[in-house]
């Protein structure tokens, strides 16, 4: 008789389908991802890429390059006087605002928080900023900081104050600004601060008001602590907002009185777009970005250390 044929090896197959899930479904996440890729590639990644690029070249008034110059439109920014007062007018704009609107808002929030009659009505009007665009709140700010018919003025010389040049001298002008910029702020400010108190378990402080601690104790031992996630976030995205703030700084200043009030966003602006310089107006955007990368980087290295997650 003849010897049966042997019958072929089983092929494992227990360490395909893995992989073929695998890959089928990391297609189908990169096609649900793919808008957003292409909107942050074209609108993000590119410009922030030709941006780096150009900070390194020589241009013309169209933004085309003509010559690789290095490093140079940087040594130059950081040997301009001008640049130099951009910089300090932009770290003294974040220094005014940041802290004064944090604390401004956190204030509100607390006030808001307690259970009263008729404050919502409150809570409608300290949010109430947010739905106002930078033009039309400076628009109102420049008519309150007028000289002749502004109402600050005006209550300054009810008290037998002389009137003062708000945004024309140098001593008030960075500061009128910061104050109309803190209240632009507070309603995003207020909004997100209320809604982190109001997500703290209520438990926490009946059990306080038992032991009978103060208000104080049970803010600086409960609340704050209980708050830091968000705190830590509002502080994150108010220093960012900070620095690249350029709005009201165009309709009230535009960057006067003797670039007092020249930040460094609106220093990019003039010298992209009236001084026609947009090698340097990249680099100095470059020098943005990493001023607010190691800022940030240094929130969440000293900050987040503070926080609390429950």
């Amino acid at each position: 008789m003849s010897a049966l044929p042997k019958a072929a090896p089983a092929v494992d197959t227990s360490s395909v389908q893995p992989i073929k899930r695998g890959t089928s479904n990391m297609i189908a996440g990169l096609s649900y991802l793919l808008p957003s890729l292409i909107l942050f590639g074209v609108f993000l990644f590119y410009p922030m890429i030709r941006t780096i690029y150009l900070s390194v070249f020589m241009t013309d008034s169209q933004g085309i390059p003509l010559k690789f110059v290095g490093v140079s439109n940087f040594t130059y920014l950081f040997n301009n006087p001008n640049f130099l007062q951009s910089i300090k007018a932009t770290c003294l704009f974040v220094l005014y605002t940041v802290p004064v609107g944090l604390i401004v808002s956190l204030f509100l929030a607390l006030i808001a928080n307690e259970k009263l009659r008729g404050i919502g009505f409150f809570r409608t009007m300290f949010s109430s900023t947010m739905g106002m665009s930078v033009a039309a709140s400076s628009v109102i700010w420049m008519f309150m900081y007028n000289p002749t018919i502004g109402v600050i003025n005006k209550v300054l010389n009810v008290f037998g104050m002389e009137d003062v040049q708000w945004l024309l001298d140098p001593k008030f002008a960075l500061i009128s600004v910061a104050i109309s910029t803190i209240w632009m702020n507070i309603g995003f400010t207020f909004l997100i601060l209320l809604g982190g108190l109001q997500n703290i378990d209520e438990k926490l402080y009946e059990n306080a008001q038992i032991a009978g601690v103060s208000y104080w104790y049970q803010l600086r031992k409960i609340t704050i602590p209980m708050l830091s996630p968000t705190l830590f976030f509002i502080i994150t995205v108010s220093f960012i907002n900070a620095f690249q703030t350029f709005g009201q700084i165009d309709i009230l200043t535009k960057g006067g009185p003797i670039d007092s009030t020249n930040v460094i966003v609106y220093s990019i602006y003039k010298d992209a777009f009236i001084n026609y310089n947009v090698g340097s107006a990249s680099a100095q955007a470059v020098i943005l970005f990493f001023c607010i990368l190691i800022v940030t980087a240094l929130q969440f290295k000293l900050g987040e250390r503070k926080v609390h997650y429950q």
